[in-house]
C-alpha cells in the first residue's frame, strides 16, 4: 500500500535517526516538489526502469537522497525494507544515490555542479534523436554558486532545450556565504524561461511544472524552507547533517505533518 507524504516525512526521520546520517532538512525542503513530480508529472514505468520512452530525472543535490528514496520506493521501484540499512556498508540506499545500484536513480551525484550539466547533455541527445521525453533536474541554490550551473545554462539556452524544466531549491542555505541575489533575473538573462513559486504548495507546483515550455528551458525557483514541517530544524544551520537522537526523534515523530 502506498504511503502519504506524512508517512515518508516519518520513515525519512526514522532512517536518519537510526543510522546517524542524511541530511533531513534538505530533504524536507523538497519533499512536496517530488511528491507532485513523481505523482502528477514525470512518467515513469518502475517494472521497465531504463525504458527508452521514460522522462528523466536528476537529483543534483544528492545529499537529499532521502527525499528521492522515500518517493522511490512509494513508487515501488524498491522495498521499503531497505531503509533499515540506509547508510550501511552494502547497502544500496547511500548518503548519495549510485545509479549503479538503485532502480530509478539515473545519475550519481553529490559533488555539487554536476547534475545540471547531466541532465542538458540528455536533453540535448533526446532532442537530436527527436525523442519526446521530459528532463527534470533539481539543483540547490548553494548549487549556483558552481560555475557549471552557468556554462551549462548557456548551453541549454543556446539549444532551444524546450525538453529540460530545472527546479531551484531555494531554501535561502546559502545566503549565510555568498548572496546570489535574484536568481530569476539571473536565467532570464542566461535566455531561460523562469516562474517562481512557494516550493511547498502543490497546486503552484504542479502548475509550474505542467507548464509549456516556448522553444526555451524552464526554470522553477522553489521558494522552501529548509527542515519544513520540524520547527526544531527549520532554516536552523545546525541540522544541516545532524540526525535526531532519541528524545529529538519522539518530539519531531509527535509533532511531524
Amino acid at each position: 500500500m502506498k504511503k502519504d507524504i506524512t508517512e515518508l516525512k516519518k520513515i525519512i526521520v526514522k532512517s536518519s535517526h537510526e543510522s546517524k546520517e542524511g541530511h533531513i532538512p534538505s530533504t524536507l525542503s523538497i519533499l512536496d516538489i517530488l511528491w507532485v513530480l513523481y505523482n502528477k508529472i514525470i512518467k515513469i514505468n518502475p517494472n521497465k526502469p531504463k525504458d527508452i520512452y521514460r522522462d528523466i530525472f536528476i537529483l543534483s543535490k544528492g545529499h537529499a537522497s532521502l527525499g528521492l528514496y522515500s518517493i522511490l520506493a512509494n513508487k515501488n521501484f524498491f522495498s521499503f525494507s531497505e531503509f533499515k540499512n540506509f547508510g550501511k556498508f552494502g547497502s544500496i540506499l547511500g548518503g548519495h544515490p549510485d545509479r549503479n545500484k538503485i532502480p530509478g536513480i539515473e545519475a550519481s551525484t553529490g559533488s555539487l555542479g554536476h547534475g545540471l550539466p547531466l541532465a542538458i547533455g540528455i536533453a540535448l541527445g533526446l532532442k537530436i534523436k527527436k525523442l519526446k521525453n521530459k528532463v527534470f533536474v533539481i539543483i540547490g541554490d548553494g548549487e549556483c554558486n558552481e560555475g557549471t550551473i552557468w556554462e551549462s545554462s548557456l548551453l541549454a539556452s543556446h539549444h532551444n532545450l524546450s525538453n529540460l524544466t530545472c527546479i531551484i531549491d531555494h531554501n535561502h542555505s546559502t545566503d549565510r556565504a555568498l548572496k546570489i541575489d535574484n536568481l530569476s533575473t539571473k536565467f532570464k538573462s542566461f535566455g531561460w524561461e523562469t516562474i517562481t513559486i512557494n516550493g511547498h504548495n502543490h497546486e503552484e507546483i504542479y502548475n509550474a511544472l505542467s507548464q509549456k515550455h516556448n522553444k526555451k528551458p524552464m526554470m522553477i525557483i522553489a521558494e522552501t524552507i529548509k527542515g519544513n514541517g520540524i520547527k526544531i530544524m527549520e532554516n536552523n544551520p545546525e541540522w544541516h547533517h545532524k540526525s535526531p537522537n532519541s528524545d529529538e526523534l519522539k518530539l519531531i515523530l509527535e509533532k511531524i505533518t
